[in-house]
C-alpha cells in the first residue's frame, strides 16, 4: 500500500533589506518546522550582509545564520509559496491571486542594540510558534 506524501507548506518571509526580520523569521521557522516547513526568505532591496547584531541574537538561542546572504525577491519566489509573510516592504511584494498574505507589524533591527533586538527576536519567536501550529492544524499533522 503507498501512501501519497503530504504537501509541505512554502513559506516565504519579506522585508526590505533581508538582513534582519525575515532572516530571523525564516531560521526559526525552519529550527521549530524542520522537514514540516519549506522556507525561503527575501528583500526588495536587499543590504550586503545580515546585520551583526542579529547574527548575534540568533546564536543566543542557538541558531547560526552566520553564513547566510541577504537575497534579492523574485516573482518566481512569491508565485512558489504557500504563505508570504511581509515585514514592512510595502508595496514592493507582488501578489498572486490565490496566495496567502499576511503582513507583521515589527520593529526594525537596524540600528537597534542587543536587548532592542532581542525583543523583535523574542516578538518573531512567538509569531513563527503560532503559524507553525496553524500550518500543522492546516495540513493535518
Amino acid at each position: 500500500m503507498t501512501t501519497t506524501p503530504v504537501p509541505v507548506p512554502e513559506v516565504l518571509f519579506v522585508c526590505v533589506h533581508n538582513q534582519g526580520r525575515s532572516q530571523m523569521a525564516a531560521a526559526l521557522l525552519a529550527h521549530h518546522g524542520g522537514d514540516r516547513v519549506s522556507v525561503r526568505s527575501a528583500g526588495s532591496a536587499p543590504a550586503d550582509g545580515v546585520n551583526p547584531v542579529v547574527v548575534e541574537v540568533m546564536r543566543e538561542v542557538g541558531i547560526d545564520i552566520s553564513a547566510e546572504l541577504p537575497r534579492k525577491l523574485l516573482t518566481e519566489d512569491v508565485a512558489a509559496s504557500d504563505l508570504v509573510i511581509t515585514m514592512g516592504c510595502g508595496d514592493a511584494c507582488p501578489i498572486f491571486p490565490g496566495k496567502r498574505y499576511e503582513d507583521w507589524a515589527l520593529a526594525d533591527p537596524s540600528g537597534l542594540g542587543l536587548d532592542g533586538v532581542r525583543g523583535v527576536r523574542d516578538d518573531i519567536e512567538r509569531r513563527v510558534r503560532d503559524l507553525l501550529d496553524s500550518l500543522t492544524r492546516s495540513a493535518g499533522g
